[in-house]
């Protein structure tokens, strides 16, 4: 443990930055599997979940949580999934 009062405050703000950090992460998660559940089942919001999904994860990489080419790539997979899904 930290004995300098300035790290000890650090270290109190890297434990509230990791679980901030954290629970935005399992956001990006639990929105992007759920939009994937929805165009795998058909459902009609489905168009609505990716729409919200891909929200959070740029929500995410614009705070830095996520890479900016990953939500990229993950935005763009939801985006071609829900595409070739209204084709057939």
């Amino acid at each position: 443990m930290a004995k300098i009062k300035s790290a000890k405050k650090r270290a109190r703000q890297a434990v509230k930055r990791k679980r901030r950090n954290l629970a935005a992460k399992m956001a990006v998660k639990e929105a992007f599997k759920k939009a994937m559940a929805a165009i795998a089942s058909k459902d009609p919001n489905a168009a609505k979940l990716v729409r919200d999904a891909a929200s959070v994860i740029d929500k995410a990489a614009q705070r830095g949580i996520i890479h900016r080419n990953k939500a990229r790539r993950k935005i763009s997979q939801l985006f071609k999934k829900i595409t070739t899904a209204k084709k057939k």
